[in-house]
């Protein structure tokens, strides 16, 4: 007899689970990510703001290890995060004194804002790649070894495509001071005024980066992952083997594509002081001038600026990530099988 009770099996995919336990899988993920990375920025935005004060309508980028947004100094906000004071001799000390004198809270100050649209593009970002690389393999036939590579660039550009327009608007609203109930309104004007194709300004400059991105950093991560696999006589990779995979393809797609890195954040900057201004945004660089100017300025060598703290950055939280993910979906694969097992009996 059955020992179901008449439940019907959970319907898994290709990869042993369903969509929903993906989406599960990269949310905690996306905010373990988050919960470890974090803090390097908000040390790096104070000692960036200790060295030169942001004054009004002065914008930075911050990222909590999942995407970048910018922020807009308001005026009179003394009470800012990045405005508090401290005079720090270095990353470690900047550390230490932030703990010791503001509680250690805030090294994750200014977070919560940011994830309500990091966690989504992630969960989307996540899920659509999973999908897509089992869809891929098996329509490619004998090319499915480079089915990572179109599906990591194809769920890039629809997380960002979906993002776009919401992390534009999260600025305007920030640069002019607008509560949430006026969003309806923001929205409208944007688009009364610039046309709706205002509200993916930046877009390209983003694509040109996280596409690249991410088709290098998932071929070479299950490339990578294959091997180890491969290496110690393993079908099932390991937490370490993941983590290992997930920090190297992230350094070898960090560096590739450190220039686009370095103009997208110029032009997001570019974009968001311009709204601070009530400016159109309109008036913004051209990613190829940025580029140009960039070289006239500062050499070919101005488009790898901060090359170490970006690949400090990106290893870290590509290996938590990807490694977490993997882990929360081999939890969810064997309680799935261990539940098919239970209603077959």
């Amino acid at each position: 007899m059955s020992g179901n009770s008449g439940q019907s099996p959970v319907p898994v995919d290709s990869n042993g689970i369903t969509p929903f336990q993906q989406m599960l899988a990269s949310c905690s993920g996306a905010l373990l990510t988050s919960l470890f990375v974090t803090p390097l920025d908000v040390v790096k935005i104070r000692l960036q703001a200790q060295k030169s004060p942001f004054p009004k309508g002065k914008c930075f980028v911050y990222c909590n290890g999942l995407m970048d947004h910018t922020c807009v100094c308001s005026n009179g906000n003394s009470k800012a995060w990045y405005k508090a004071p401290g005079h720090f001799n270095g990353t470690l000390d900047a550390f230490i004194k932030i703990v010791r004198r503001e509680g250690i809270k805030s090294l994750w100050s200014g977070l919560p804002p940011t994830l309500i649209m990091a966690v989504p593009a992630t969960v989307i970002y996540f899920t659509c790649y999973d999908q897509l690389r089992a869809a891929l393999r098996v329509r490619m036939g004998s090319h499915a070894e480079e089915a990572p590579l179109l599906a990591g660039a194809l769920a890039r550009v629809g997380s960002v495509t979906v993002i776009s327009p919401l992390e534009l608007i999260r600025t305007k609203m920030q640069s002019q001071r607008h509560s949430y109930r006026e969003l309806s309104e923001v929205i409208h004007s944007a688009v009364r005024n610039e046309g709706w194709r205002s509200l993916w300004r930046g877009w390209g400059p983003t694509l040109l980066r996280d596409v690249p991105f991410s088709a290098m950093y998932w071929y070479n991560y299950e490339k990578g992952k294959a091997w180890l696999c491969k290496h110690n006589n393993i079908r099932e990779p390991t937490f370490a083997i993941t983590f290992i995979s997930g920090a190297v393809s992230g350094s070898i797609a960090s560096i590739v594509t450190l220039p686009f890195d370095v103009v997208k954040t110029r032009r997001q900057v570019e974009i968001g002081e311009l709204q601070a201004m009530n400016l159109s945004s309109k008036a913004s660089s051209s990613t190829l001038s940025v580029m140009t100017k960039i070289v006239a300025e500062n050499g070919v060598g101005g488009l790898f600026v901060g090359f170490l703290p970006r690949v400090i950055k990106v290893a870290p939280a590509c290996a938590i990530m990807i490694s977490c993910y993997e882990f929360g979906k081999a939890f969810f694969r064997k309680h799935n099988q261990e539940r098919l097992l239970t209603s077959n009996t």
